[in-house]
């Protein structure tokens, strides 16, 4: 390509704006309207759904933690049990299970959640230890 002044080559972007705008057409190929066709209004709904998406992802394990201890504490109150004393008698029993884990539990193994809140009532012999020394 020759120029025959300065200005337009400047002027000139080649074939750098098309792949830019490529990108985020892509980005936007499922919208409807001038946000799917129009460069300005696309890169502005582009970025706001970047933005949504950054945010729904923190927003997405929050809700998940959420519904794991909803979850744990249906599962406690059918045995009797709160939460918080269940989770203090798992970790005295050195059973380290997550809330995702115990969740799950709940719902698809009933019988070993059931065994696990006994587990979670008993209370361990420190004496057992001390003993052998």
């Amino acid at each position: 390509m020759v120029f025959t002044t300065v200005i337009n080559l400047v002027r000139a972007r080649g074939p750098d704006e098309f792949w830019r705008k490529r990108k985020i057409f892509k980005l936007a190929a499922h919208y409807i309207g001038r946000p799917r066709n129009c460069y300005s209004i696309t890169i502005r709904s582009v970025h706001r759904a970047l933005a949504y998406a950054t945010k729904g992802r923190k927003l997405k394990k929050l809700d998940m933690r959420e519904l794991w201890t909803q979850r744990v504490n249906a599962g406690c109150e059918q045995h009797g049990l709160q939460f918080d004393t269940f989770r203090e008698g798992l970790y005295r029993n050195d059973i380290l299970l997550n809330r995702k884990v115990l969740a799950d539990l709940a719902i698809w193994e009933p019988r070993t959640f059931e065994a696990l809140a006994l587990i979670s009532q008993q209370v361990p012999d420190d004496d057992e230890g001390s003993s052998s020394k």
